[in-house]
């Protein structure tokens, strides 16, 4: 019989579930916080924040962009969930940094995946300017106002993170 793709996450589930502790937990965010950053494996949002679960919205999308997805999901937080605080974290070495996404969509072609140039992947050329773009349409949103937006970009060898310039 062929072994299930998600037995290994299965069986750790089991480990983890027989010592959980967080069942008490509320949706609301304990630190008023909501933290937008990158898919990339290298980053532990709890972890570099010094964060529980339960401080926090933890938000995660390639390149760490601002998406309506975002936005909607940031107004629900904010208004439904206890958030007044939002950073949105980059990092160093980011796919989604460099080139374009038809160099995106060459690479997944080049891989036997699909046509996929009907999806955006939103690459930028420059990680810093993308960033600053991605907080301004945080703040200037109509439906949240009253978020405290930073950004910030988190360096995959040295796990600091330092602000950026609004």
């Amino acid at each position: 019989m062929p072994q299930m793709p998600f037995t290994d996450v299965l069986a750790a589930n089991r480990s983890y579930a027989a010592s959980f502790h967080a069942g008490a937990l509320t949706g609301q965010a304990r630190k008023r916080l909501a933290v937008l950053t990158c898919i990339d494996t290298r980053i532990d949002p709890l972890g570099m924040l010094g964060l529980k679960p339960g401080d926090a919205k933890i938000l995660r999308n390639a390149g760490a962009r601002v998406t309506d997805d975002v936005l909607r999901t940031l107004v629900l937080a904010s208004y439904l969930l206890n958030v007044n605080r939002a950073m949105v974290i980059a990092h160093t070495d980011c796919r989604m940094v460099g080139g374009t996404d038809d160099d995106v969509h060459e690479a997944i072609r080049e891989k036997g995946g699909p046509d996929t140039r009907s999806l955006v992947f939103a690459v930028t050329a420059d990680v810093e300017e993308t960033l600053r773009q991605d907080v301004q349409r945080i703040r200037s949103s109509p439906y949240l106002a009253g978020i405290e937006v930073g950004g910030f970009l988190y360096d995959v060898r040295t796990g600091r993170i330092t602000p950026q310039a609004a």
